[in-house]
């Protein structure tokens, strides 16, 4: 890794804006290209620097190999967008990958890892970016190899934008000049400065969301679930990067790493341990929320069960009544009907008391019913 170069000393301030410099802007994060590379779209950008000066921006990777051997003292910042594998192959032969970082590279949808393969280092970073129109967090894949002489990005997805890092190194050439460890540093930083918004935007879900579970909206459970799952993985893109940071910096000594670079490899440390501690907090809060969720689900459905039990008791009352009242009804029609046959041999026919016994006969049997339907709740 490289060394100091000198006793000069710069400042940088984090998310200082690069137009304030008055370091020559850097050219377009776009390159022409030649046909001499398989794919020359998958090259973002190539420059060389010297110095923390950009002394070239070679239009291939062939000409960026040709001129980094002609200049000697020089860096090659090498940024690649989904690259083919003829094209990791020739990196890998130029500046001597290891084959299992380069296999690695060519997969998408890496653990976040640091590994030292002789005098490179790998590192896979998970970058996030929050989309505001969907509410939903996009996660990128960053593979980055550091070299003494080189620094390759390959990025599988949008984020992060690389190009803003550039600009910035080249707006403070103090840095710049540091070498390869400077610009991983930078782009550990910007991915963790990625993390801010997601995080406030996953802040402001979870306020929605408690809001709409107690108001009962219907598709908050299948929002937290949705949420939760992106937590998952933000925790799974953060938690890692906070021991690849404690191993970078129990380095330090080791590898004669410049006292400002240390000071802001700590301040990154703290960042990621800052926002690893938040996404462990949303995880926590969306699964009390997904509790207190299912209990007011749970009792919602008993207050419509105890509503239709109500109901049903009600109906049955109502149906009772009903019953004794057509019962009461019943036994008159049933005396009236049996007396109104008017058959020769019938009982008590010829009786002159027949009509007063009939009439008194249905009132004692109505009465009757009555008080029995009356003691028993019925009426």
């Amino acid at each position: 890794m490289p060394r100091r170069q000198n006793g000069r000393r710069y400042t940088w301030r984090r998310g200082a804006d690069p137009r304030s410099s008055a370091a020559t802007p850097a050219p377009s994060a776009t390159e022409p290209t030649t046909a001499q590379d398989p794919a020359p779209d998958s090259v973002v950008h190539a420059a060389l620097y010297r110095d923390g000066v950009r002394v070239a921006s070679p239009p291939t990777l062939t000409d960026t190999y040709r001129q980094l051997r002609e200049r000697p003292r020089t860096m090659a910042w090498i940024g690649l967008a989904r690259p083919t594998e003829a094209e990791l192959k020739s990196l890998a032969a130029e500046f001597d990958l290891h084959e299992l970082a380069v296999e690695d590279a060519m997969e998408a949808h890496q653990r976040p890892k640091l590994e030292r393969y002789g005098e490179t280092l790998f590192v896979v970073l998970r970058a996030a970016r929050y989309l505001d129109g969907p509410e939903e967090v996009d996660f990128g894949e960053l593979h980055v190899f550091v070299g003494a002489d080189f620094v390759i990005t390959v990025r599988h997805g949008a984020a992060p934008d690389l190009s803003a890092v550039r600009r910035r190194m080249e707006a403070t050439p103090d840095l710049l000049k540091l070498g390869p460890e400077a610009v991983l540093y930078a782009i550990l930083d910007a991915v963790v400065d990625g993390y801010a918004p997601v995080v406030d935007g996953v802040q402001n879900d979870i306020d929605e969301i408690e809001t709409e579970v107690f108001s009962g909206a219907p598709e908050v459970s299948r929002r937290i679930y949705e949420l939760s799952r992106e937590m998952v993985e933000f925790q799974r893109a953060t938690r890692p990067l906070v021991g690849m940071l404690h191993g970078l910096m129990a380095g330090f000594a080791k590898y004669g790493t410049d006292e400002e670079l240390q000071r802001y490899l700590r301040d990154v440390a703290d960042h990621v341990t800052h926002t690893s501690e938040r996404v462990d907090g949303f995880r926590q809060a969306l699964t009390d929320i997904l509790t207190v969720n299912a209990t007011l689900v749970t009792q919602q459905q008993n207050a419509e069960m105890r509503a239709l039990a109500e109901a049903g008791f009600e109906q049955n009352e109502e149906i009772k009544k009903i019953s004794s009242w057509a019962a009461i009804l019943f036994a008159p029609t049933l005396v009236g009907t049996i007396y109104g046959m008017n058959f020769e041999n019938m009982p008590e026919l010829g009786w002159s008391f027949g009509y007063p016994f009939a009439i008194g006969l249905m009132g004692v049997v109505c009465v009757s019913l009555y008080v029995i339907f009356k003691r028993r709740d019925w009426l």
